[in-house]
């Protein structure tokens, strides 16, 4: 039985090669995502993988229950979410963070999740179980400065992880969050100003002293998606 998975901005950066990733496993990945062309973009490009675009605005709440109604109606099932749609914001100091600014980056990176979660659980509790994993960052346990409305809201992924681990283990629903460092995403090199002041020094405090990429990221992904972390849950991969 092919197994069905979400991947939340899966536009490009981390979602998109962990959607690629996941299909090329065997996987039929539902690509939700804003930008209906971009998804439509990636599908095109590996069209020997089951790659199925759906348009989709995360900080919307009728959005997501489209999205979820949509994944069930063409294949039936839902076994994993993965909670990647995020962004960030150009570096500032803490009196210089709008508060619109401040509450956009609360909604997309950890409202979205909220909503997303609460419209999938009821579906893998019906069906017996399913997995969701969360992308977070690693900023939050090194406290990046300048970057506090990210940062903040990076945290908050990870308690929300654990939190709803221990909320769903009865149901046969693991929750797991993945942390990565800085990461040369397409997102990211569209902000000049974040890769000049954090991609040397991110480099230089690493063991591995490269430019990390998204393809880095998605082996934990896969991992965590798999029969072999079937008894984790609740856990960040840093």
């Amino acid at each position: 039985m092919t197994k069905i998975a979400v991947v939340t901005g899966a536009g490009s950066g981390i979602g998109a090669a962990a959607a690629a990733a996941l299909a090329t496993d065997g996987w039929t990945v539902v690509l939700a995502g804003r930008r209906r062309t971009r998804l439509e973009e990636l599908a095109a490009t590996y069209p020997d993988l089951s790659l199925d675009p759906v348009p989709t605005d995360v900080t919307n709440e009728e959005s997501v229950r489209n999205l979820f109604h949509v994944t069930t109606a063409r294949h039936g099932r839902l076994d994993l979410l993965v909670n990647n749609a995020g962004m960030g914001g150009p570096p500032r100091d803490l009196d210089e963070i709008p508060l619109e600014e401040w509450n956009r980056v609360m909604e997309v990176n950890v409202a979205s999740m909220f909503l997303t979660s609460r419209a999938v659980v009821p579906v893998m509790r019906e069906q017996g179980g399913g997995k969701i994993v969360n992308i977070s960052s690693g900023t939050p346990f090194r406290g990046v400065p300048f970057l506090l409305h990210y940062v903040t809201s990076k945290g908050a992924i990870v308690a929300l992880t654990r939190a709803l681990a221990k909320e769903l283990g009865k149901d046969s629903i693991h929750v797991n969050c993945v942390a990565p460092g800085f990461t040369m995403s397409d997102g990211v090199k569209s902000h000049p100003e974040v890769v000049e002041k954090l991609r040397d020094v991110s480099v230089a405090a690493r063991t591995i002293q490269r430019d990390q990429v998204p393809e880095d990221v998605v082996g934990a992904v896969v991992f965590l998606c798999s029969p072999a972390a079937d008894f984790v849950t609740g856990q960040t991969m840093v």
